[in-house]
């Protein structure tokens, strides 16, 4: 959770200055701004098993030969790099969900993932009794990734290319196959999911977490509440993807150089944003285009300046997709990214 901090350490070695202090825990469930947390870390209390009902659980594949999106034959592929046949997608159903009723979706990605944790909150906030900390019955779909990792693997076409395409894999073939799996009807005869892009989240870390800002940065009528947790906002698309004509640097092209963010106009989208002390490469220099814990300062900094609901999280003492950084800040982080949903 959010919490006060002696602010000892000095603003020099922050990645913004200004950061916000939770003053109290309402305050930092739902206000946006930046935030330092750490460098001591508890798991909440909202993401363990506090006995309250739990929903279903289901898991199946997909194989890649049969997407018409990503087939792992894309001809930038590195061969030297593995490509899976198939990919296992988890799909958790909480307890407060209704049969028949339009579900909102948090679509997970590099699945299972944190999805234990998320399993934990859905339990637990569902049925809160403050209507300031209850999380919608939202359906958590923890996709895994295509395989390896970086330039030239299927994974980074998927997440770090700057396109549409990995919406449309999501819309067109993930959520049909999780509304027709036979197992997942016969539990629920009726599950629907909703069409309202408000009612539909994407999460994820490093390049997981590009990849959720992409998608709705490309497609905000299909996805609006966005959550990245050490964004791979850097080059880290592939050298010989078409997407580098218009997109040369990559996610780095958000913050920098062209300012995406700060040039475009205002996309209608909520984000959260988060970054280590010690996140990767983290004392690079800004011509490498692969320093982590700028390219995410940059990146809140531009989502502040144009006027977006964001919330920016800098967490001390810690690194890449540190886990004690999601138990202490991911149940407020759903709060927080859930605001306003009907």
């Amino acid at each position: 959770m959010l919490r006060s901090h002696s602010f000892a350490l000095s603003l020099a070695v922050l990645p913004l200055a200004g950061l916000l202090l939770a003053t109290s825990p309402l305050h930092a469930q739902l206000a946006n701004g930046d935030f330092v947390v750490g460098p001591d870390y508890r798991i909440d209390p909202d993401l363990t098993d506090r006995g309250n009902p739990q929903g279903k659980s289901f898991e199946f594949s997909l194989r890649l030969a049969d997407s018409q999106i990503f087939r792992g034959d894309d001809t930038t592929l590195n061969p030297k790099k593995t490509v899976r046949q198939q990919r296992k997608i988890f799909v958790y159903i909480p307890a407060a969900y209704q049969d028949g009723t339009k579900a909102p979706i948090l679509v997970m990605h590099d699945g299972p993932s944190r999805l234990d944790l998320v399993r934990r909150a859905l339990d637990n906030l569902t049925i809160s009794k403050d209507p300031q900390r209850r999380l919608p019955a939202f359906i958590a779909i923890a996709v895994q990734n295509g395989g390896n990792d970086g330039k030239g693997s299927q994974r980074g076409l998927e997440y770090d290319t700057m396109s549409d395409r990995e919406a449309r894999f999501i819309n067109d073939e993930v959520l049909p196959a999780v509304l027709n799996n036979a197992d997942i009807r016969a539990a629920y005869p009726k599950l629907a999911l909703t069409d309202d892009p408000w009612g539909r989240a994407v999460m994820g870390c490093s390049s997981g977490g590009a990849a959720a800002l992409t998608m709705g940065w490309f497609r905000p009528d299909l996805f609006r509440r966005l959550i990245t947790y050490s964004g791979t906002f850097v080059d880290q698309q592939d050298d010989d993807a078409p997407e580098e004509a218009d997109y040369p640097l990559g996610a780095w092209e958000y913050h920098s150089s062209m300012e995406l963010i700060k040039n475009s106009e205002k996309k209608p989208l909520r984000i959260f944003t988060h970054v280590s002390e010690h996140d990767n490469r983290a004392n690079d220099p800004e011509e490498t285009y692969h320093n982590w814990v700028m390219a995410n300062q940059r990146t809140a900094a531009a989502l502040k300046a144009k006027g977006y609901d964001y919330r920016y999280v800098f967490s001390r003492d810690t690194r890449h997709c540190d886990r004690r950084v999601f138990e202490h800040t991911l149940a407020d982080t759903l709060v927080w990214m859930w605001q306003g949903y009907e």
